[in-house]
């Protein structure tokens, strides 16, 4: 090779393995120094003590006592109300639609000022009254005209509702009924869209508040969570779980985004489901968990690097009590060996560019 090449040849192998090392996070088991020095990281080594520490772990608050400790007093009617009223042995007030219609055809609507009618009893105001109260009312008036009349007040049709939305797959909104109503039986009739799910994120909205309610948090470990008792009004919103993901970069198997619907996500987890560390080029001393990258964070405070010797034994232990947040990107570094065939391959086509050029230089010189 002539010098010319040879110089052309060394300035691109430096070029190239500049470039090589530049585009990983570490060449070795740690950090390079200049981001430590230029601020633009803070590295920190995942350690027993590290993971003791109460902010590394999502806390989730208790419940308000608003919330537990509500509980619904007798129904109280109100407009938009459907009633079925019966009057024993006397079919032509309990089904003047006839008996071939559906329930709902014979009902009496509370109407929007709280009143409704009914034959020989007249226009009654019922908002706000018990179920008993406008029993004992209807029993009275129509005692004027009937003997002894046996009368019994349903409610088959709610004008208090609850809405639910996000990511159920079925977002009708549920009636209030005189049977008290749960947040666990409304998201029960709902159905959840487990795919899309976001279940640490439901959010009970009441009077203007909003409460967040981790349904993955409050059923765990064995135990149940508390019953949450709705009202007319409430607004129940499931969020999905498309913005809720961790990426997992570098020499795993599978380089992958993964949403995930529970409270957390372990860093074990993540890596077993982007297949595994790369056996053949993966460097297990060089796990990373790059966290506070965007743009708002990192002007306020620098990114946080998490580091991991995964070749430990008591790393898989580290790893599983690891748990990773939103937007945490998990980055493993290739093995010294893979970081030179690399080098080589790139390296290797640049001289062969060379060589052809300089042949091409000599035969036109020699012509």
């Amino acid at each position: 090779m002539t010098t010319p090449l040879r110089a052309l040849a060394a300035l691109a192998a430096s070029l190239a393995l500049g470039g090589c090392t530049g585009q990983y996070l570490t060449t070795g088991e740690t950090p390079r120094d200049n981001f430590i020095e230029t601020g633009e990281v803070k590295v920190v080594p995942i350690t027993p003590e590290l993971l003791a520490d109460p902010s590394m772990n999502v806390a989730m608050a208790p419940l308000p006592q608003e919330l537990t400790g509500y509980r619904p007093d007798t129904y109280h009617l109100q407009p938009g109300d459907t009633l079925i009223i019966t009057v024993w042995d006397h079919p032509e007030l309990t089904t003047p639609a006839g008996s071939q219609q559906q329930t709902v055809a014979n009902g009496r609507l509370v109407q929007p000022d709280g009143t409704f009618y009914f034959p020989y009893a007249g226009k009654m105001q019922v908002a706000g009254k018990s179920i008993e109260q406008v029993r004992s009312t209807l029993a009275s008036r129509l005692a004027r005209y009937l003997k002894e009349p046996q009368v019994d007040v349903n409610v088959v049709g709610s004008g208090g509702r609850v809405s639910m939305e996000g990511a159920f797959t079925n977002t009708t909104p549920l009636d209030i009924t005189p049977i008290p109503l749960t947040l666990s039986q409304a998201v029960g009739r709902a159905g959840v869209a487990a795919d899309q799910a976001d279940l640490s994120g439901l959010m009970l909205t009441r009077d203007g508040r909003s409460y967040r309610v981790d349904l993955d948090a409050l059923n765990r470990n064995g135990s149940v969570a508390p019953e949450i008792y709705l009202k007319p009004g409430d607004r129940v919103f499931l969020p999905f779980n498309d913005r809720k993901e961790v990426y997992v970069v570098g020499e795993v198997s599978k380089p992958t985004a993964i949403n995930f619907k529970t409270t957390d996500i372990t860093l074990t987890q993540a890596l077993g489901r982007a297949g595994g560390l790369d056996p053949t080029t993966a460097k297990g001393s060089a796990v990373y968990v790059i966290r506070g990258t965007d743009g708002a964070t990192m002007k306020q405070s620098p990114a946080t690097v998490y580091h991991l010797n995964a070749k430990s034994p008591v790393a898989f232990a580290l790893a599983d009590r690891f748990m990773l947040r939103p937007g945490d990107v998990v980055f493993v570094g290739p093995a010294g060996v893979t970081r030179w065939n690399r080098f080589l391959s790139q390296v290797l086509p640049l001289t062969g560019l060379l060589r052809n050029a300089t042949n091409a230089g000599s035969d036109i010189k020699n012509l």
